[in-house]
């Protein structure tokens, strides 16, 4: 195993380790701040992120608004004073060692506002924003405002070259990285195009080598590239390290941190994460985002697949096949024979409840699960720029200009449960697909959980 040179991150040579950023309450001060102490870099998430009391407690993040737009408003605010929190506590925990970062989503609600924000009241103490799930354009803009270093996360050399030349440009000297997330084995959100097919990963060397003479060609042959998604044992990467064709690369870890003494996940959670098994995790595109997603598999999953298979197309006039009636509670409808018998033998079966698509689809569910979908829907707080489960947009008419597509789910109500002791079988687990190693990884062998400085020094010697 070759040993890990420091490289410079964010203004100071520290261990080419990252702590990846894991929004709604995952990766905390205390985490990242443990991080940055072990001398990498530790990442707060400023994506909903927890505020506390006077007595150290959590804040619940209740919503009072009478409206979307009110509720939103009180979301930016959970957000900026959570963000703040966190921010302060990591900063003392790292005693001055390694960096410190903050994730933000760019296609959460209020993303810009809340960053700027955050940035404005925790001067000194942030050296670096990460930030992916979209095109951040005005990324660079707001870092060289407020003199911190910009890590955009990408996931092909085009979507570099497009911010580049858009708007990277302009801000260089504070461009202090570039995050290569694997598509498809990064947990939580990742970016998988059109044109990618998700059922056949491809090799990280070539897509990285890639980005690496784009950005030669921009004359950024010594900034860094961060390796992220799939990276667990550090030997599995050797011909990475100190490559003169891939130039400076750093590793970022998104689940191994999971499960560590500081992580603030519940322990049912961490408890989960020792049981899985290799394929466990799915890449999915259920997400109101619209993104490609990877989660373990569990009941909360298996019920959208389910749900997303009962669904055949309709229309409310015969035309084409669709010419056989199909009466539901309150209309009649027109839909393929097949399809009619099909929808027939599910609402014996119980799913008596046709919800009907963006699609010109109809997916059929319980009444209980109707009406949890209806109550989601309608308690929206504008967590996402756009979200097609409750056709939610950040604009001014506060819609996506589509129907509510009851085929998702609400992101920020499963999130929060599953982070604050919720059910891991009827909550969203996000996770990396090599988090099956937990299981089989002698490092945790009799249920062993190490403090982050332990698993600091595991990683360093390439294990």
């Amino acid at each position: 195993m070759k040993a890990l040179k420091p490289l410079l991150i964010s203004g100071r040579e520290v261990l080419p380790l990252i702590e990846g950023g894991k929004g709604v309450s995952v990766t905390t001060g205390v985490s990242s701040g443990a991080w940055a102490a072990a001398g990498g870099v530790g990442t707060v998430s400023c994506v909903n992120a927890d505020a506390f009391d006077v007595f150290g407690n959590i804040i619940p993040q209740i919503y009072r608004g009478a409206t979307r737009r009110e509720r939103h408003e009180e979301l930016v605010k959970y957000g900026i004073e959570g963000g703040i929190a966190q921010i302060k506590k990591a900063y003392d925990i790292a005693s001055g060692q390694g960096r410190l970062h903050i994730n933000v989503l760019w296609e959460m609600g209020g993303a810009e506002r809340v960053l700027r924000a955050v940035l404005e009241k925790t001067k000194g103490l942030v050296h670096g924003v990460t930030c992916g799930a979209g095109m951040p354009y005005r990324l660079s803009e707001i870092a060289a405002e407020f003199k911190v270093h910009y890590h955009p996360i990408v996931s092909s050399a085009r979507a570099f070259n497009a911010l580049w030349k858009r708007a990277y440009r302009k801000y260089a000297e504070w461009l202090g990285s570039v995050v290569y997330e694997d598509p498809w084995l990064a947990g939580g959100h990742n970016g998988l195009s059109n044109s990618e097919d998700p059922a056949k990963p491809e090799d990280p060397y070539p897509r990285v080598l890639a980005l690496r003479q784009q950005m030669r060609e921009f004359g950024l042959g010594e900034t860094p590239i961060i390796m992220a998604g799939g990276v667990w044992y550090l030997r599995d990467w050797a011909n990475w390290i100190d490559n003169p064709e891939l130039g400076p690369i750093a590793f970022q870890y998104g689940t191994r941190p999971l499960l560590t003494q500081e992580s603030p996940i519940p322990e049912a959670w961490k408890q989960k994460l020792l049981t899985l098994k290799e394929g466990d995790v799915l890449l999915h595109r259920f997400s109101p985002t619209g993104f490609y997603s990877s989660a373990v598999k569990n009941a909360f999953l298996d019920e959208l697949v389910a749900r997303s298979e009962r669904q055949i197309p309709f229309a409310p006039l015969p035309v084409g096949e669709l010419t056989e009636a199909l009466q539901l509670a309150k209309r009649e409808v027109f839909v393929a024979h097949a399809d009619r018998v099909h929808a027939l033998a599910w609402m014996r079966d119980g799913f008596s409840e046709a919800l009907s698509t963006p699609d010109q689809t109809l997916i059929f569910v319980t009444p209980e699960k109707r009406e949890e979908i209806r109550a989601d829907q309608a308690a929206c707080m504008g967590c996402l720029s756009q979200c097609s489960f409750s056709n939610w947009a950040d604009n001014e008419t506060n819609s996506t200009g589509r129907k509510a597509d009851p085929r998702s789910f609400c992101i920020q109500k499963t999130l929060q449960e599953i982070a604050h002791g919720g059910d891991v079988e009827r909550n969203l687990m996000f996770a990396g697909h090599n988090a099956y190693k937990f299981a089989s990884d002698p490092f945790y062998s009799n249920g062993f959980v190490p403090t982050v400085r332990q698993l600091v020094d595991r990683i360093l010697t390439g294990d």
